[in-house]
């Protein structure tokens, strides 16, 4: 029980808003893509299965970030008791569960068609190299979209076998969210960082960081208004989209305190209700 209670925590089990900011932009891409004058038990069986992706590949990501910064997360009050950093699981325990966790994702991912597996076989380098990120630039944050959201594109070749301009644009915009809402939960750890020389989007734009959050929700937002054109989704799909801007620029960034960490947190958290929120715009839109 030990071990499992250890292998939960190194996962993040607990913490459900890792995977599912993992799995939001493929269930939107997948939403954009499908179809749904089809079979749509293909729609719900796709749903579940880059959700266990999600859940797989997270807590994979995870392990080996645990076990690149296990120095770094040592010095930190935040992470120091980590169960790689705090030594109750080794490096080569640590190394044989991600693997099993690949293993186990890759069964899922082999459900899809041709064009989606080598997609997501090519994204692995940026999944498992973006721990390295902050410690060579201050975009870490930057590397994380560029992960976070592939998913987007993968949802959507999963049903179409085929790359657009909507899901590429729609990618982008989703990419800017990552940027905000992952600058946002740096500014949890900034003052540690800053000691132990790691580099992040907080500290490169603390001096303004509200002008920062704005460009980024906003690239985002007008992203989700241009693949709704592109679509040709119907006014509920607006309508929510005003839902959507008060959760981003009113409930968000004006209720957002930078040097409370509790708020960091928590606003960081409601990405996870935003991500939903966006979900079910997309489904409306397209009835």
């Amino acid at each position: 029980m030990n071990q499992l209670n250890l292998f939960i925590e190194l996962t993040r089990l607990k913490r459900p808003i890792g995977y599912m900011l993992l799995f939001w932009p493929c269930a939107w891409g997948l939403t954009i893509g499908f179809d749904f004058s089809e079979k749509k038990h293909i729609y719900f069986f796709y749903l579940l299965l880059f959700f266990l992706g999600a859940v797989l590949m997270r807590s994979a990501g995870c392990i080996i970030n645990d076990i690149a910064d296990r120095k770094f997360d040592k010095k930190v009050f935040r992470t120091k008791n980590r169960p790689i950093a705090s030594g109750k699981i080794s490096v080569q325990l640590g190394l044989f569960y991600a693997v099993i966790l690949c293993l186990i994702a890759f069964f899922v991912l082999i459900n899809f068609n041709n064009f989606t597996i080598y997609l997501a076989l090519a994204s692995m380098p940026l999944a498992f190299t973006y721990p390295l990120m902050k410690r060579y630039t201050y975009w870490p944050q930057l590397f994380l979209g560029v992960t976070f959201n592939y998913g987007l594109i993968l949802g959507w070749t999963s049903t179409t076998n085929q790359i657009d301009i909507i899901p590429i644009i729609f990618y982008l915009g989703a990419i800017f969210w990552t940027l905000g809402y992952d600058t946002i939960y740096g500014f949890q750890d900034i003052k540690d960082d800053e000691i132990i020389g790691l580099k992040s989007t907080s500290i490169k734009f603390k001096k303004t960081p509200y002008t920062f959050l704005y460009m980024s929700y906003s690239l985002f937002f007008i992203s989700l208004i241009v693949i709704g054109y592109l679509i040709k989704f119907n006014y509920f799909y607006y309508m929510i989209l005003i839902l959507i801007f008060i959760k981003l620029f009113f409930v968000q960034l004006k209720k957002l305190n930078l040097k409370n960490t509790k708020n960091c947190l928590h606003t960081f958290k409601s990405n996870n209700y935003l991500g939903f929120l966006i979900f079910t715009s997309l489904i409306i839109g397209k009835l």
